[in-house]
């Protein structure tokens, strides 16, 4: 298996821990403030992964240090933003905007980076947000604070995507990812102790959530994401990662009882549909890098 491969093969476990965690999630923080869970799984993750790249992180220097702050500000960000749109629209509204991410990567790094993208990267792209769209319950009523913010969320997620594609390529991945995991766990520890909403972790849904997505889905789902922006571009690790809502939809079905409706699964089909025509055009499939001297 090329590294290549490899890489796309450990995103989609990333987005299927990513939605093993969503009930998980969800069940926890109803029991403790949102700012002060992600302040607890993003700190504890840092934690979990400092012993393996504390001997690197010197060799960040300013550069990577700036690097990887530009990549915690970013998913600091989008979860902050989606956790406030949640309380001013409907789920169902901030899963599909959110979800806009598929199609918001592939433009910003043209708008942005200049990056050149095929236009079958559009399409298929279109195709995925149309299957979260199907698959989230989209087309409700808008609500201009709570989408408004819920977009803000999907742009933050654009740019945390290209921003690890640039900076991946220049800097020591695990050093970069110990930065923003702690930029992350400071910023939403202060925001929760400004909202007085800090408070102790207690109780096995709580813990058992902030150990699970602590150590698999922040610290190891991040690392993963890295290292497979090394080997795949941006707009492939969107459309690759578009798998998580079909995940969760699963899982909420299997844990939780939630029901897929035949939509749902149209939408799901959809968004595996736009992956596998990705894969099967080589021309969208990023260059292998020249050999270091």
């Amino acid at each position: 298996m090329s590294r290549a491969r490899a890489a796309e093969v450990a995103l989609v476990a990333v987005a299927f821990v990513w939605g093993l965690t969503f009930v998980m999630v969800q069940d926890a923080v109803a029991e403790l403030p949102v700012l002060a869970f992600l302040a607890f799984r993003f700190l504890a993750a840092a934690v979990v992964v400092l012993p393996f790249v504390g001997r690197r992180l010197p060799g960040l220097g300013r550069a990577g240090v700036r690097a990887g702050l530009v990549m915690g500000a970013f998913l600091t960000i989008g979860y902050i933003l989606q956790t406030f749109a949640l309380q001013h629209t409907t789920a169902s509204n901030v899963g599909f905007i959110t979800g806009m991410v598929v199609v918001l990567t592939p433009l910003l790094g043209a708008l942005v980076l200049r990056m050149r993208v095929p236009p079958i990267a559009y399409v298929c792209a279109g195709v995925a947000a149309l299957g979260l769209a199907m698959l989230s319950g989209g087309g409700g009523e808008l609500r201009p604070l709570g989408d408004g913010l819920a977009l803000g969320c999907a742009v933050a997620f654009a740019f945390h995507i290209l921003a690890t594609g640039r900076s991946v390529a220049r800097h020591d991945v695990g050093a970069l990812l110990f930065v923003q995991l702690t930029a992350c766990g400071i910023v939403t520890l202060v925001a929760a102790v400004a909202r007085g909403e800090m408070a102790v972790p207690s109780g096995l849904t709580v813990w058992s959530a902030l150990i699970v997505t602590a150590v698999f889905a922040s610290a190891f789902a991040f690392f993963v994401q890295s290292y497979a922006q090394q080997h795949t571009s941006p707009a492939r690790t969107a459309l690759i990662l578009a798998t998580e809502p079909a995940f969760a939809g699963f899982f909420g079905w299997l844990l939780a009882g939630d029901v897929l409706t035949a939509v749902g699964l149209a939408g799901a089909a959809l968004i595996v549909s736009a992956i596998v025509t990705v894969d099967l055009v080589p021309r969208l499939r990023p260059p292998r890098p020249l050999p270091e001297a």
